[in-house]
């Protein structure tokens, strides 16, 4: 299924997407200095949360426009998407990148982008993304 590099190419190609590593070398891709899309490392109070539900592979993060969308995803995928109770309250998702689809994950980053993008950047959008309210 999806790979970082997968990742990488999708959210680069989103007007003014850019790439940088953490202190922890993880990836984070960001619109004007907006986080939009990280690489998530689970954390030893998340793996103890979700117990034999935990992922063994690579986590993405990435921003949802609020908690019902979250919630959605959830819901209709969850062999894909979860949460944890670090992101209670928060407007993002995790996912199971191996198990992402190609399609669902250029749906995922360029929601996320559009969460995050200014106003101009969002009007340059090639699939004409509404701008947020």
């Amino acid at each position: 299924m999806a790979s970082w590099e997968d990742v990488s190419r999708a959210c680069l190609a989103l007007p003014e997407g850019t790439e940088q590593l953490s202190g922890e070398g993880t990836r984070a891709w960001r619109v004007r200095d907006k986080l939009f899309a990280w690489e998530r490392l689970l954390r030893r109070k998340d793996l103890a949360e979700l117990g034999a539900a935990a992922p063994d592979g690579p986590v993405l993060a990435a921003r949802v426009p609020d908690e019902g969308a979250k919630a959605a995803l959830i819901a209709e995928e969850p062999d894909v998407y979860f949460s944890t109770a670090h992101f209670a309250g928060y407007p993002a998702i995790l996912c199971r990148l191996d198990a992402l689809a190609a399609d669902a994950l250029e749906e995922l980053v360029a929601e996320a982008w559009a969460c995050r993008a200014p106003k101009r950047p969002l009007a340059e959008h090639p699939a004409g993304a509404e701008p947020r309210p």
